[in-house]
């Protein structure tokens, strides 16, 4: 149950700084909000790691295989991409279209057993629920 409510959480916190940064990129431009997007997020978790956590740094070159360290560039453009959907479609129509691909591409993660994940069968109702997701947003759009 905690896992659907911080799900939940997670969702309405990236539709609400996709919003924020969208905002600040009309006064700063794309880029230099990123950056303090970026920049802002890591402070937050420089000092969470000093308070919380304190685990040592040298486990992260431990990582296996090395391209698991790539999350924060994908972080990178996940920002500039939130902001640009958002400041196109809105953000109603951008958070749709992201939460389906999101859906889209973790399922196919699933199915091949991507990046280290346990392969998983393909399931039908899984691929109507999709579906139906996606003739959802369809629906919305028009």
């Amino acid at each position: 149950m905690i896992g659907f409510l911080i799900a939940i959480l997670s969702g309405a916190l990236m539709s609400v700084q996709g919003v924020f940064n969208t905002q600040v990129t009309k006064t700063s431009g794309m880029w230099l909000a990123s950056a303090f997007v970026q920049f802002t997020a890591l402070i937050v978790c420089v000092a969470a790691w000093l308070i919380k956590e304190r685990t040592p740094l040298n486990s992260l070159f431990l990582v296996q295989p090395k391209y698991m360290l790539l999350g924060g560039v994908i972080g990178a453009f996940i920002t500039v991409t939130v902001i640009k959907a958002m400041e196109m479609l809105g953000p109603a129509k951008a958070v749709m279209f992201i939460v389906i691909s999101q859906l889209l591409i973790a399922y196919i993660i699933e199915l091949f057993g991507m990046f280290g994940v346990e392969k998983q069968p393909l399931e039908w109702r899984k691929v109507i629920g999709m579906v139906i997701a996606i003739v959802g947003v369809i629906l919305f759009k028009w």
